[in-house]
């Protein structure tokens, strides 16, 4: 009997013992499981700023980790040897080693780091909330030992979700990939779902916004400006604050994964989208350049 995932839009029906279109999760015995719980491919003390976050606690480090599975499917995905990664027949990752960390024992790791800098844990890499269940866990604790927990997400997972975990999150960043229903389209997402997701969680939490400018995608002046003037007009973020006051990060696309032919951003235009959308923003930064 097939049992229907509701962590993000794909809504994946899986038979008994399959797994969904992100790869960590299964229908175990009918219910929806989250195989990846726990089972990290990348831990490392990380800048704050490589988030990236600018405006959040500034010059210090965060505790960064990440797991297997995503549920896009970019092109030039930059970490794609995890966020793609899928299992084999034994249920063992391919090609890459996994290790086992409790929320316990991540949390106890994230507060023995406190004197290099650490003001918490990252939840990064892939995306995180494919294994929603393990960040909630992770998260709840890591407040009781009185520090941060940072997400850093492309925005695609269910409201349900973000319910669960927005209590004890106190910074996103948030890809926004563009704003173009063609191009969320090409890369298995939807504008209108991320779109949601930054709406809601820019009322409960610190947000700032990446937009990864391709070339010949989502690089035009009028997407950019449609774009930031979007940003601009949402209400009811947290601080108080209006949405111009959400920081947005403009960066530069390189060759990445099955985009190894396309050239990088001209640098040119990626300051001239950064200066557009400056027109509607407080907050833009440039990145990769």
């Amino acid at each position: 009997m097939k049992t229907v995932c509701h962590t993000c839009m794909h809504h994946c029906s899986l038979e008994p013992g399959q797994r969904g279109l992100c790869g960590a999760r299964k229908n175990e015995g009918g219910h929806i499981i989250c195989e990846n719980y726990g089972r990290l491919t990348a831990l490392a003390l990380d800048p704050i700023e490589k988030k990236p976050l600018k405006l959040f606690y500034p010059g210090s480090m965060v505790l960064s980790v990440g797991s297997y599975g995503c549920n896009l499917k970019c092109p030039f995905c930059q970490n794609h040897e995890i966020s793609m990664l899928r299992l084999d027949a034994a249920g063992k990752p391919a090609n890459r080693q996994t290790a086992y960390l409790s929320p316990e024992e991540l949390a106890q790791k994230a507060a023995q780091c406190q004197p290099s800098g650490n003001i918490g844990v990252a939840y990064t890499y892939n995306e995180p909330l494919v294994g929603w269940e393990y960040v909630r866990d992770t998260a709840r604790l890591v407040k009781e030992y009185g520090m941060k927990n940072v997400l850093v997400t492309n925005g695609t997972a269910s409201l349900e979700v973000l319910e669960e975990i927005l209590p004890y999150i106190d910074a996103m960043n948030i890809d926004l990939k563009g704003f173009s229903d063609g191009w969320y389209k090409k890369l298995g997402g939807s504008l209108e779902t991320v779109k949601t997701w930054i709406a809601h969680a820019a009322a409960g939490c610190h947000v700032e916004l990446t937009t990864l400018v391709v070339p010949g995608e989502n690089d035009s002046a009028a997407q950019m400006e449609e774009e930031a003037a979007w940003i601009a007009s949402l209400t009811d973020v947290a601080g108080g604050k209006e949405g111009k006051g959400i920081p947005l990060h403009v960066t530069r696309f390189f060759p990445r994964y099955q985009m190894m032919d396309t050239q990088a951003t001209d640098v040119q235009q990626v300051y001239r989208l950064a200066n557009l959308a400056g027109k509607y923003l407080e907050h833009v930064f440039v990145g990769n350049c």
